[in-house]
Parts: C-alpha cells; structure tokens; sequence
C-alpha cells in the first residue's frame, strides 16, 4: 500500500496544492504585476475599494476551500485596499520601500520557513546572522564585541537595549535583577530629551520604570537635546540619545554628550530607527559623529535601508547585559558552540528576517548604500527647496537628513491641506505637532523616489494648498 492511500482528507487536499505549480505561480504574476504597477497607483486606497472589505466579514467555513480562488479572492478584493509603501511618493510614516533583492531573498525565505531561535534550528540563519552582525560593526564603525538582535522593529530593538541597560545599571549598585525583580530595587534614573520617540515612553513604561520617573532634557529648536541642560549622571543613570528625530531628522550631539556620560558610568542608548544609517554615507556620517561611544543601539531595516517590513537590530556592546537580560533556559533547548540567535532577543521562535537583511546589504554593497542613502537626503533638499518656492508653505526645519517639515498660514489650514493631499492620492503624508504647530511631516525614504516624483509631490501640495484657502 502506498503511503498515499493513508493520508485524510486534508492532508491529501494541501500535498495536491503544494504540488500544483499554478498555485505559486498565480501569486508571483500577481505580486510582479502590484509592483510593476505601484508607481502609477494611487498611493492611498479609494473609499470604494476600503469600503469593499466587507466581503471579508463572513463567518469561517465548515469545508476547505480550494487555494487558487482564495488567491484570486485575496488579490481581487485585497490589494485595491493596500496602501503604496513601496511606491515612490509614501512620505507619510518613515517607511522604506523594498529592494528587489530584499523581496526575491524574501520570498525564498518564506519557502524556507526557518525558525532562527537555535543554530541547530538552522544553520543557514545563524550563519548570515554572525556575518550582517559584523557587517554592522563595519558600517556603523562601532566595536568587535558588539553582538546584535534582529527583532521586528525599533520597538522591540529599544526594548532590548534598554532591558540590558537596566540589568548592567542595576547590577551595578549591587542588585540582581533576574535574582531579586524589581521590587524594592534601587532606583534608576532616566533621561531622555523631550522630543523622544514615543516607543522609548512606551518602552520606558514596560520596563516598570515609570513615566513619571523621566528626567525630561531641554531641546533646541531642531528639536536636539541641549548638552548642557543633561543633569549631572552617574552610574544608576540611562541617558537615552537620539539619531534622528522623527520630524526634524535631527541628530543628537553624540561627540559633545557621550565622553562625559561614559565618564560618569551612565549607560547610553541610542534610538536611531532611521537616522543611524547616516553613518554608512560618507557625506552624512558626521551627523553621528561619537555613536560609538554608546553601549546599545537600535535600528530598523525597513526603513532607510529599504528591506521589506518588519525588520529592526538592536546592538550592544554588553554582551552579558543583553543575553542575561533577555535569556531563556530550558533543558530540551541544545546550545551550539556557534550563534543561537534567541539569547540576543525577547523571542525565541522568530522567522527568518535575517535572509531579506543580508541580501539587501549584499545587494547593494558600501558603495550602493552610501549612494541610496544619500539620495533620500538630497530628494529632501529638493523638495523642501521647491515647497519654499510656493507663497502659503514654510518649512520649518533645518533639512540634515531625509524629514522635511511644513506648514502653512495656520493649524486649521495646515490640518486641512494635509487632509487633501491624502486625498488626492498623488502622495501621502502625515500630519503631527511640532512645537505647539500642526505641520506636515514629509519622510522620504524610498529608493524609488526620484525628482520627478519630488516635481508630482509639490504640484500636489499646490494644488491642496489652493483649494484649502477657496473652500476657506
């Protein structure tokens, strides 16, 4: 008898469909046909085709159903509802696009199905893991000793590097974390400048250190912390920096803030989500001039670099902060003499973004990467010198890496033009606050972006601008 003839219903159901080739050959023609097209889409989803996901809300099925029309379900009725990320004119959220090798490397690794908490888990994931580690070390010219985590965001990654802060801080003055817990620990101090990202708050807030606890810092009106308003520190003290603030683009004074800081043994993290990757740009890397002298940082991939989504590192030079902070132990769990990835993050089964991070890298090289990242930051130049141009927009930040700032005559028409501009559908932008002002927060973070999209962008704002003041 055949093994066939033994297997139920079910299992014969999905062994025919992974053999049939028009199954993934369906879902490739579709996807090559969304990016062919994305450039020339409307970068926001229509009402009608967001109202039409109500044929999603259906009870779930008694019987199977079969896998080449639920693709045709799925990309009919899905991908009009999908924003354009990977577009050329996304400057909303500071998201990247995605280079074509990140998303080939992707997709392979999806067949893969690997689950890189263990190297004997897999090989291949632990292996490019050790090599894109000390890749990182190169471009970001920080130490040997540095060990990263490869998590899904900078979220996460400001978790970890300020879950082994709080470890090396408190083991410091004598307490033990894992041991004793933080109940009647000693008390850490936090500082941090006022325009932190609010995933450090959020972080700040599930370490248990408390909101209230932050010992806010003064910053200018670049929004860069001031280093003479930081507070004297000492070796209880996490000083949070910043590589990047997520509306200016403006990069703490690293040089000028982190020799005294280390001096006095506080602990310095760095959130640079977007901005670190300045570094790996000959003509940017200044902006992180003293990162170094850090001992953990976070940043994402799927920003700057442009890999898919859902890819952030943290890296720290405290190996043993960061492993005993974020440690697992078990006895079915077996230790190799090689990397076991699962000790430099919060998970333990993660999937395999570390093949998408090292193809992108691999892809593009220092030479390339230099280039790409440097093109986002002139494309912001561009644009901010052509919306000068237009009489009713004034930007209002100094443009050093890729953020671009604008507003117009008043909170209420600078609210009303960003809603237009989502509207219209030509490009799609965020609004936010920025020293008590609405303004329109423009990141440009593709690798597709060229200036003729820089050209369709300010024609669009243009245009929002003159039917805002009529409307008025």
């Amino acid at each position: 008898m055949s093994e066939t003839n033994n297997l139920s219903n079910i299992q014969q159901k999905l062994l025919n469909e992974r053999h049939d080739d028009t199954l993934i050959n369906k879902a490739v023609a579709y996807a090559k046909d969304y990016v062919d097209e994305i450039k020339e889409r409307a970068v926001f989803p229509s009402k009608v085709a967001i109202d039409k996901l109500s044929i999603f809300d259906e009870q779930l099925a008694i019987e199977p159903c079969e896998a080449n029309g639920l693709i045709d379900f799925l990309n009919t009725h899905g991908a009009p509802a999908t924003t354009g990320i990977m577009g050329s004119r996304y400057f909303g959220f500071v998201n990247g696009g995605a280079t074509p090798a990140g998303l080939a490397a992707k997709v392979l690794g999806t067949y893969w199905d690997q689950n890189t908490a263990l190297n004997i888990l897999s090989p291949i994931c632990a292996k490019l893991e050790t090599v894109v580690e000390q890749w990182l070390q190169q471009l970001f010219n920080l130490s040997n000793k540095t060990v990263a985590g490869y998590v899904s965001g900078t979220s996460t990654a400001n978790f970890c590097g300020l879950a082994a802060a709080r470890f090396r801080q408190l083991n410091n003055v004598g307490w033990n974390l894992n041991e004793q817990g933080l109940f009647n620990a000693p008390n850490l101090r936090i500082i941090t400048g006022k325009h932190a990202h609010s995933s450090i708050v959020k972080v700040i807030s599930l370490l248990g250190f408390g909101k209230n606890n932050i010992e806010w810092v003064d910053v200018d009106k670049q929004g860069s912390i001031i280093p003479e308003a930081i507070p004297a520190l000492d070796e209880s003290s996490i000083l949070i920096l910043q590589a990047g603030n997520v509306n200016s683009g403006s990069f703490d004074p690293f040089d000028k803030i982190c020799t005294k800081a280390k001096a006095a043994n506080a602990w310095i993290h760095i959130d640079g989500a977007f901005g670190l990757w300045a570094a790996a740009s000959k003509q940017l890397k200044h902006l992180t001039k003293g990162i170094a002298l850090a001992d953990s940082w976070a940043v994402d991939g799927h920003k700057t670099l442009n890999t898919p989504y859902d890819c952030g590192i943290v890296l720290c030079k405290d190996e043993e902060a960061m492993v005993t902070a974020l440690h697992a132990e078990g006895a079915y769990i077996i230790q190799s003499e090689e990397r076991d990835g699962m000790f430099y993050t919060p998970e333990m089964s993660r999937r395999s973004r570390i093949i998408e991070l090292w193809a992108t890298l691999k892809n593009l090289g220092q030479q390339g990467l230099d280039e790409m990242i440097l093109g986002l930051h002139k494309n912001a130049l561009s644009f901010a010198t052509a919306i000068s141009k237009i009489d009713g927009f004034t930007v209002l930040n100094e443009v050093v890496f890729n953020q671009v700032i604008v507003k117009c005559a008043n909170d209420d028409l600078t609210k009303r033009v960003t809603q237009g501009i989502q509207q219209h559908g030509v490009c799609w932008v965020g609004g936010s606050t920025w020293f008590g002002e609405a303004v329109i927060r423009v990141s440009i973070c593709s690798w597709l972006t060229t200036e003729a999209d820089i050209v369709k962008t300010v024609s669009s704002f243009e245009h929002c601008l003159k039917k805002a003041q009529i409307k008025n």
